[in-house]
């Protein structure tokens, strides 16, 4: 039977994870639009060639170098799900009992769009560190790529190396654009402006957000292990669930949620203190982890591990959009 253009369209975009690609491009266009030029903003220099003139730091990187870097990472991003799926046709067979790579998606097709979404991404990624003299970062790109291919052929079946890689990559994400932005802005201010005051508390903001968005990820990717138990026992892969058995992943998994809510309030406490961003964690954050847990603690159908999934990326989401809050708040001078 001869399918509709739309059948695999609607396949492509569902082989590439379009909503997470979004979620992926939000991510970057967040902390740098919300969080770094706000931060730049909200410090005043003063000019070496004009002195007592006092004025405010600004971003260096260019918006369309910025757009080929987002770009880049989505095409890799977007390579790492096709690959996955290409190494996972057995168990997602067993596990969600369809799958589009070798349907209507073949094999051959799947991984010329893998090759094709990884040269794009390694080459723009490349020519953005270049545009910031530095063509070293352009290595972090082919690393990035080469580490999604062998997390699906390999790691994602060792005992949670898997899970800790696509955290940390999923961390990357908000770290790669404070990377390429503040590069350009120490060699433009550093030069001239007196007393510059740095770039680290760029890294400091930008690192929270990747210390939430590692933890998150990490529970996530531990609830789906759970999720696709059958599938992963059927083929013997070294997961947390299949080797150390639903109740001791579920002890992690409530742990680690712990761990995050814990880490959010202390850093509200010792940081902000602002009643909107106390009220946003508890309401967006807070409540629905707490559901998470009750999920995963009552849980014992893969329905209900999807569920306490989706909300898990519901946090995730969240996470992200306070940004504008925190914009918000450094632009209003409460926090500087």
């Amino acid at each position: 039977m001869k399918l509709s253009p739309g059948k695999n369209l609607t396949d492509f975009l569902r082989l590439i994870r379009l909503p997470n690609l979004i979620i992926v491009a939000l991510t970057m266009i967040m902390m740098r639009y919300a969080i770094i030029r706000p931060i730049l903003n909200a410090l005043p220099v003063e000019l070496q060639d004009m002195p007592l003139l006092i004025t405010r730091m600004s971003l260096q990187l260019r918006w369309y170098d910025f757009m080929i870097l987002l770009l880049s990472t989505v095409l890799i991003a977007a390579g790492g799900y096709v690959i996955n799926d290409y190494f996972d046709i057995r168990t997602d067979l067993i596990n969600r009992g369809s799958v589009i790579v070798g349907n209507t998606v073949t094999r051959r097709k799947a991984m010329m769009y893998h090759n094709v979404f990884n040269f794009m991404g390694v080459a723009g990624g490349i020519y953005v560190s270049a545009r910031i003299g530095n063509m070293w970062l352009g290595v972090l790109f082919l690393l990035v790529s080469g580490l999604l291919y062998f997390y699906s052929a390999t790691y994602k079946r060792q005992f949670l190396i898997g899970n800790i890689i696509v955290a940390f990559l999923t961390a990357l994400v908000p770290f790669l654009v404070v990377i390429f932005d503040a590069l350009p802005v120490y060699r433009h201010f550093s030069v001239t402006t007196v007393a510059f005051p740095g770039v680290s508390l760029l890294f400091y903001w930008v690192g929270g957000f990747s210390l939430f968005a590692f933890l998150t990820t990490l529970i996530r990717e531990i609830i789906k292990d759970m999720e696709d138990y059958e599938g992963d026992k059927a083929f013997e892969r070294k997961t947390l669930p299949v080797i150390s058995g639903i109740l001791t992943s579920k002890i992690v998994v409530i742990s680690l949620s712990m761990i995050t809510l814990a880490l959010l309030y202390i850093v509200w406490f010792l940081y902000l203190t602002d009643f909107i961003t106390l009220g946003y964690i508890t309401i967006l954050i807070f409540m629905p982890y707490i559901w998470v847990m009750i999920k995963v603690i009552t849980g014992r159908s893969r329905k209900d591990f999807e569920i306490a999934s989706r909300l898990v990326k519901f946090t995730m989401l969240s996470g992200i959009l306070y940004s504008l809050v925190a914009g918000a708040i450094i632009t209003s001078g409460k926090v500087f």
